[in-house]
């Protein structure tokens, strides 16, 4: 019987540290995620095609930036690409630093980069400076138009960054959209 008890002690003994290493695990682990910034950024929108004559086709799409980390994210911004800059016409709630235009639409955001490139589209929010934790920051309502004139294929990426990540996160999804036009229908 002594070296069944024996056992028994040496086993509570096990767990008591084991209880003790688990219980600093989950304090390191806390203060790892204190300490990490997790951003999630993805698109939502809705596709209307119409492929009649001088019909045009449209998405209206929205980008979110959610932080789901414990610390927020200073001077968010976002770059909205497009891979074919000669079909697609792309449009949203955005203004230019030197323009006017930024009294006149409420929440817009700041496109920084050139207005000759139809292709990225480099936007930060006029009014947030910092997302906090829990919170979502979205560019709303762009949309993005072409004239089912000819064949077409095009997709749209975002990405997402501020200071504490300068390299950028990508979005979880994208927007793709294709369509095949037949010579004898071509709409001009």
């Amino acid at each position: 019987m002594e070296k069944i008890g024996a056992i028994q002690k040496k086993l509570r003994d096990l767990q008591e540290m084991n209880d003790v290493y688990l219980k600093e695990l989950k304090t390191v682990a806390k203060e790892v995620q204190k300490k990490h910034i997790h951003i999630v950024s993805y698109f939502t929108y809705s596709v209307n095609l119409n492929h009649q004559p001088d019909g045009e086709n449209l998405i209206i799409g929205s980008y979110h930036i959610t932080n789901l980390g414990f610390k927020p994210l200073h001077h968010p911004y976002i770059c909205i690409k497009l891979n074919d800059e000669d079909q697609f016409d792309f449009s949203g709630k955005y203004f230019y630093e030197q323009t006017q235009q930024k009294m006149k639409l409420a929440n817009a955001w700041l496109r920084f980069n050139e207005a000759s490139d139809q292709q990225e589209f480099w936007l930060k929010p006029s009014k947030q400076q910092i997302l906090y934790p829990q919170e979502t920051l979205t560019f709303p309502n762009f949309q993005l138009k072409w004239m089912p004139n000819r064949s077409y294929s095009g997709s749209v990426t975002g990405f997402s960054y501020g200071d504490e990540i300068e390299e950028g996160v990508h979005a979880f999804n994208q927007i793709s959209v294709s369509g095949k036009v037949e010579e004898g229908k071509r709409y001009e």
